[in-house]
């Protein structure tokens, strides 16, 4: 599916990076950052831009040329990685930041993931998401067709635990990033720190 919605010319969700990631960078630490989802890459190309050692991972190698595309273009680099997130191994206390944005997965692997991610976060690490909830299967502007591959703040305060969450919030915003988000969306945010470090 994401080779096909990758495989066109122009880019899916966009070249400029989610607003809400803009909005809340800095509150991530400088240093190594790691991009899960990130299919053609106008997140991890913007966070290098602004310092970060950025990875981006995803199932897609069409995706992740051209987020290599995007990132010669503006005159950065990335590393990207081709792997299932099922599969791909998220190293202990290796990051200092983890951004998912509008990474929909099943709920058994979701859990899995964020299990690993909080464990990949060093000290003072901060991890940021923004997805859907099942409440955008009312606006359908966007996003999975089915409810289990949305996700609600209760669910992730649980996937999460052991992270202090500086914000969290379900609401309602316009999304306009690409021909794939656009419009009234209903979202999940979250900013949330391991706690400890300097």
């Amino acid at each position: 599916m994401w080779d096909q919605r990758y495989g066109e010319e122009t880019y899916a969700y966009g070249t400029e990076p989610n607003e809400f990631l803009v909005a809340m960078a800095e509150e991530l630490p400088a240093g190594r950052l790691l991009c899960l989802g990130e299919g053609e890459g106008r997140n991890a190309v913007w966070l290098a831009q602004q310092g970060y050692e950025v990875t981006a991972v995803d199932t897609s190698g069409i995706g992740l040329r051209k987020a290599q595309l995007l990132a010669t273009e503006r005159e950065v680099r990335i590393r990207t990685v081709q792997a299932d997130l099922d599969d791909f191994v998220i190293e202990p206390a290796r990051w200092d930041a983890i951004v998912s944005v509008f990474c929909h997965l099943p709920p058994g692997l979701r859990a899995r993931v964020h299990r690993r991610a909080v464990n990949g976060l060093r000290l003072g690490g901060v991890f940021l998401l923004e997805a859907y909830t099942p409440r955008q299967l009312e606006y359908a502007t966007g996003g999975p067709p089915t409810v289990e591959l949305m996700m609600d703040l209760e669910s992730l305060r649980g996937e999460l635990a052991g992270l202090a969450f500086l914000h969290a919030e379900e609401l309602l915003r316009e999304v306009r990033e690409g021909e794939f988000h656009n419009g009234t969306g209903a979202v999940v945010q979250v900013v949330a720190r391991k706690p400890g470090g300097g």
